[in-house]
């Protein structure tokens, strides 16, 4: 049978001999036997996943791999558009930039001068730039569900604040006329940036495949920066995150106790806006995804269910869930679970992300440094669109 679905099987093996541990338990807290084990199941659900998902990811790749590097030319050639973007696209820059990062910026050509920018960078050729993006989304779970848009200056959008509602009214009787008001969000641009060292050697092996070191790494570091911000930034010279106390999402669900409950779960999926859940799916860390998977419903189901197929989220009371671990742990008085249609979560990205090269700095130690940037900024649109579940302080 096939490796990645013999994981699968078998992730659905342990938990059901997970859910037989809980069962026989029943309404009685678990013995110290009983939660040892439960736990070593979940522990390894939780290796069983991370196996899925790098097995998922080397099929992906090996798909891409395969794919032919060419198509056949069915149309006359023709001279590329006059444009920054489709010059960042041809084959000249993406070679004479992998010729000037492996001669230390020694050999540059007048090819380059097209992509330099104020601070003396490079900016990034097409292919990478969106080899880089894949990247980000696949690390990146916000901006996986989030609506990205580019933006070349301070972005307005537009959010009715008021809306108008109809009235009955006699024929013959006059019309009442009511207000139609409007807000602005504004996407900003923020500074993000990543900055590694890499030795002459490495730089100067041509067998070091230099270009995939870069993008993973930089695409990485980014990610993780951002995930962090679009979850819990302060909108203080970053984006403004989900959980943020005001700007976030609403903070209407409380748990009727200090610990989650089914009834807190299900109470946190109906006080959201019938509209926003055809879209909805749960964000949470690790450790409260542990907290859940011992949730039954009413008729004893478990709320928690591992995802059958490859590449699908496991869900929780039928709605996708994704884990992060910058989602905050639950906490008393703190927010812990969101849920909602991120749709709403706007990322806006300013322009193209540049390279910029340190030469001098690391010198006397034969480095040489590289430094990615990046100006982006990201707010939730509509607060009423994502629901965030607070657990009740004690006492």
């Amino acid at each position: 049978m096939d490796k990645l679905q013999n994981l699968i099987d078998e992730r659905m093996r342990v938990w059901n001999a997970a859910k037989e541990v809980l069962d026989k338990a029943g309404d009685r807290a678990l013995s110290p036997e009983e939660d040892h084990k439960f736990n070593e199941l979940v522990s390894k659900i939780d290796d069983l996943s991370n196996q899925i998902k790098t097995e998922k990811k080397m099929r992906d790749l090996d798909k891409a791999l395969s794919e032919p590097t060419s198509s056949p030319i069915r149309t006359k050639p023709v001279k590329p558009r006059d444009n920054k973007r489709s010059f960042l696209a041809t084959d000249e820059y993406k070679q004479a930039a992998l010729s000037a990062l492996r001669t230390n910026f020694r050999h540059v050509t007048d090819v380059l001068q097209e992509g330099i920018d104020e601070q003396g960078g490079y900016l990034i050729p097409d292919e990478w730039d969106s080899r880089l993006i894949d990247v980000l989304d696949e690390e990146n779970i916000v901006r996986s569900l989030a609506t990205t848009i580019t933006t070349s200056g301070e972005h307005k959008i537009n959010i009715a604040a008021t809306k108008p509602a109809a009235s009955w009214i006699e024929e013959g009787q006059e019309l009442t006329f009511g207000d139609a008001t409007f807000d602005q969000k504004i996407l900003d641009a923020y500074k993000l940036h990543v900055a590694i060292k890499i030795t002459e050697e490495l730089l100067y092996d041509n067998a070091f495949d230099l270009e995939s070191y870069i993008i993973n790494q930089f695409g990485k570091a980014i990610a993780n920066a951002e995930e962090d911000a679009f979850i819990n930034g302060d909108g203080s010279h970053k984006p403004t995150g989900l959980f943020h106390e005001t700007l976030g999402g609403e903070r209407k669900i409380t748990t009727s106790g200090t610990k989650i409950s089914a009834d807190d779960i299900l109470d946190l999926i109906y006080g959201l806006k019938r509209p926003y859940r055809k879209s909805a799916s749960f964000i949470m860390n690790d450790t409260t995804v542990a907290m859940v998977r011992k949730l039954k419903d009413n008729n004893g189901q478990y709320l928690w269910q591992p995802s059958l197929t490859a590449g699908e989220p496991d869900t929780l009371a039928g709605y996708a869930l994704h884990t992060s671990q910058y989602a905050p742990a639950a906490a008393a008085g703190k927010g812990c679970v969101s849920f909602g249609d991120y749709s709403y979560y706007n990322i806006g990205d300013r322009g193209t992300r540049s390279f910029q090269e340190l030469k001098e700095l690391f010198a006397g130690n034969g480095m040489i440094g590289y430094v990615m940037k990046q100006r982006v900024d990201g707010k939730l649109l509509l607060p009423e669109a994502v629901q965030i579940l607070t657990l009740k302080a004690a006492g």
